[in-house]
């Protein structure tokens, strides 16, 4: 095109073509950023279901990248113990030192109700599905897999901390905590069970107590 073909075209078209490069490597960024953001917010969620699916899967090392399994100990043994207050995380440090100091007495080992019943493939599978506190009982007995479960519902969604809660037919929550590890990286880091105590426990065929 010669010079006055182009003299000759309306400003905005010399213009668009001039930042034609520009325009492109702009949107392409604008579009990375977004991408980010999603995969930032999403992470989470995608923590939850990764949780699901490796339960569902006995994959334990699964399991272990996506559970802080000391943290969500700690939130599960006053749960089991009759403690109410333990159903929302404790308070960080710098929030909180009186009352983080305080939860971590609260939380020391005191016996009852065994925490790892709650922790196995088994049991945490059937916690993503909302059984709440008789998920304990899917480490005791052969039960047929099951997999799939209701969608969980958002509680609450922050920076470094997310929630999510999965109900049971009759409307009791199960609520999981995420904390933010890294810019991607999300961890359970706590476990709120149902309203009430933990289930009697079950028998194996063999008579001797499960879990």
């Amino acid at each position: 095109m010669s010079s006055s073909d182009t003299a000759s075209q309306p400003v905005w078209a010399r213009k668009r073509k001039g930042q034609g490069a520009g325009g492109a490597f702009a949107n392409l960024l604008g579009l990375a950023v977004l991408v980010a953001a999603i995969a930032f917010f999403a992470a989470p969620a995608v923590g939850f279901f990764g949780i699901r699916s490796a339960a569902e899967a006995n994959d334990v090392a699964g399991l272990s990248r996506l559970i802080d399994f000391n943290a969500v100990r700690q939130s599960l043994r006053p749960q089991l113990n009759g403690n109410p207050a333990a159903l929302a995380p404790a308070p960080s440090f710098l929030e909180d030192p009186i009352g983080a100091v305080r939860r971590q007495f609260e939380q020391a080992p005191i016996g009852g109700p065994d925490v790892d019943a709650y922790l196995t493939p088994a049991a945490l599978a059937a916690l993503t599905r909302g059984e709440g506190r008789y998920a304990a009982q899917r480490s005791a007995t052969v039960q047929p897999a099951e997999t799939g479960g209701p969608m969980p519902r958002p509680v609450f969604w922050g920076i470094n901390r997310a929630r999510m809660s999965v109900s049971d037919e009759g409307g009791s929550q199960t609520v999981f905590t995420f904390e933010r590890k890294g810019p991607f990286e999300w961890k359970l880091v706590h476990i709120g069970l149902p309203d009430g105590t933990a289930p009697a426990p079950v028998l194996t065929e063999s008579g001797r107590r499960g879990g």
